[in-house]
């Protein structure tokens, strides 16, 4: 069984085994192929369904929950391209590639049917079955070959190469978006443009609360309405709602309504 694999900025994804991302920050922008199998993303707005042959485009600085789903009896099998800030930055420097205006679309989405990146990800596929042969170097070649490739889109060239500071940004809405992510608060401060003290300061003059104890309120409470109302089971969707482990899970919930998870019922009216 081939695992995952990594060369540089390159990853040869393979499972037998449904799996699920619980590391949910995206730090580079990547390029996705799905070769066997379907992945679920959700980015807190939207929910993707990558199937077979899908090629798709996840934005960097983010928070996304990712599903890895094996079909046919075979293993879910994929190969991603992340494209980091230094290297765009240094290829735009060189080629003198500047973005043309302000990207206005949406931070992920599908590519509709590319021969152009269908060829690409089709020319990797030897190296998936040999990956000693993927040298450093090739990775690197590779790479700026996709980026060439993504600038016949004048809108994602808008979006790679925009080299802006990340700036503080609406506390409010971004944790209303995001809390069921289990990331450390120095990471939502991060992404929120904010030192961890300023991040703690904003965020008990917004909610009037701790970040950790709304956190956790607000994660249980979307916990029991799935559970109450739409018939979940607790254990499968206790890291769905930001729980690491299901008795930290059951032990917070007991302590927040009283009873066990467990023993709610769904609610038919």
């Amino acid at each position: 069984m081939i695992e995952d694999r990594t060369r540089i900025n390159i990853l040869f994804s393979c499972t037998s085994q449904e799996k699920k991302n619980f590391e949910p920050f995206v730090q580079d922008h990547a390029l996705v192929c799905i070769l066997n199998g379907k992945m679920i993303i959700n980015d807190g707005i939207e929910i993707f369904q990558y199937n077979k042959g899908d090629i798709g485009f996840v934005s960097k600085n983010q928070l996304v929950k990712t599903q890895k789903i094996p079909q046919d009896n075979k293993p879910f099998m994929s190969i991603s391209i992340f494209l980091p800030k230094e290297t765009l930055y240094n290829y735009s420097k060189e080629h003198h590639i500047l973005p043309k205006g302000n990207y206005l679309g949406k931070p992920n989405f599908i590519f509709q049917p590319d021969p152009f990146l269908k060829g690409f990800f089709d020319s990797m596929l030897p190296y998936f079955e040999n990956q000693e042969a993927l040298t450093n170097n090739l990775a690197i070649i590779k790479t700026f070959e996709i980026i060439e490739l993504l600038l016949r889109y004048t809108t994602i060239q808008n979006l790679l190469f925009n080299f802006e500071d990340d700036f503080k940004i609406e506390l409010e809405a971004y944790m209303n978006k995001n809390y069921m992510h289990n990331i450390p608060l120095a990471q939502f401060a991060k992404l929120t443009g904010r030192s961890i003290s300023t991040f703690k300061r904003d965020f008990q003059e917004i909610f009037n609360q701790t970040p950790n104890k709304w956190l956790i309120k607000k994660r249980l409470d979307l916990a029991h309405f799935l559970i109450s109302k739409q018939g979940k089971k607790p254990n499968e969707i206790y890291d769905d709602v930001g729980f690491v482990n299901f008795s930290h899970f059951s032990r917070s919930f007991k302590a927040e309504f009283g009873i066990n998870p467990s023993e709610i019922e769904k609610d038919h009216s």
